[in-house]
């Protein structure tokens, strides 16, 4: 798609509104299931796009229509006092019950936070890291401050009562249920070997594909590496619909694509495993850097993404440190 068609910033408003309406989980689900169906299209031999321009692009992805829309959007109708949870923190509630301006305002992030990722993806050293996650921190961050008045770190106040890492016991946490290093490193290993592995499995059917000109270049590499972030938005469904315990799932989005790069990267599935573990620690340290203190919900994930994707590509790309020809 032509990132600057009339066509393609249409497309972006419409699903920036879409987005806003779901609530920020509901439409990060619904693109993990566009991904899901794209990568099913690759394995038998179909186009990229499904995967690449709706789930992982402008159509739908995570930066616009697909999750950043109802981030951005809560900001401003908390700001508008009119949130239907009545905080930006709330990401389970359809913001399809506010206003129409917070509807419309989530397609106009969409389409600004669109434009963004055209410059991250320009930007020296930025530009090794993940596009769409650093455009949805950023724009997450500007939304934070714009509407609500807040920094990235969050209201003072609560970092003097608890101190900037304190979490109260977990009564502040995002995830708590899964804060303890104790929980944290097993599954983040674990999480790491599974997605490696997926990813070892997709790219064994996808290369002989990909070296007969059946399947692009792009999907080859794409959906190895985005099968288990997939994978483990779609296990959030209890986070969305239940209570209690049964809604404390494990969210390990983070730590599948760390993985997944390092395997890319490697094809050690050991490596993915325990770089998976640094995804989990640099997850937890960003909730509290940037969540625990704040009004809105700046994605933990998203800056663990952000950060692990960068590190990893400066150590293992040729053009860096090479650490990769190690594992060669």
């Amino acid at each position: 798609m032509e990132p600057y068609s009339l066509n393609t910033l249409l497309i972006v408003f419409g699903g920036g509104i879409i987005g806003t309406a779901l609530g920020g989980l509901w439409a990060i689900i619904l693109c993990a299931l566009f991904g899901l169906i794209g990568c099913g299209i690759l394995l038998s031999g179909g186009s990229d796009f499904v995967l690449a321009q709706i789930a992982f692009g402008p159509i739908f992805g995570p930066h616009t229509g697909g999750y950043g829309a109802a981030l951005m959007a809560g900001c401003y109708a908390v700001m508008k006092k009119n949130h239907p949870g009545g905080s930006a923190k709330d990401i389970l509630s359809p913001l399809l019950h506010t206003s129409g301006d917070v509807l419309l305002m989530g397609g106009a992030l969409s389409v600004v936070a669109h434009l963004v990722l055209q410059v991250v993806v320009k930007i020296p050293i930025v530009n090794q890291s993940d596009g769409i996650a650093v455009t949805l921190v950023l724009m997450t961050i500007l939304t934070r401050a714009i509407f609500l008045k807040e920094g990235p770190l969050g209201q003072a106040s609560s970092i003097k009562e608890h101190g900037l890492f304190g979490t109260n016991n977990y009564a502040i946490s995002w995830a708590g249920w899964q804060s303890p290093m104790s929980k944290n490193i097993p599954m983040s290993f674990g999480m790491g070997l599974l997605s490696a592995g997926l990813a070892w499995g997709f790219k064994m059917q996808l290369d002989p594909l990909v070296e007969a000109g059946t399947v692009s270049g792009l999907g080859g590499f794409l959906a190895p590496l985005v099968i288990g972030w997939i994978l483990c938005i779609l296990i959030l469904l209890p986070l969305q619909v239940s209570t209690g315990t049964i809604q404390q799932v494990p969210i390990m989005n983070c730590m599948a694509i760390i993985g997944a790069w390092a395997f890319m990267h490697t094809g050690s599935i050991l490596l993915g495993g325990i770089v998976a573990v640094i995804a989990g620690m640099v997850q937890e340290a960003s909730a509290r850097l940037f969540y625990n203190h704040g009004s809105s919900h700046i994605d933990p994930p998203a800056v663990g993404i952000m950060i692990c994707t960068l590190l990893i590509n400066l150590a293992m790309k040729p053009e860096f440190l090479n650490l990769a020809a190690l594992f060669k």
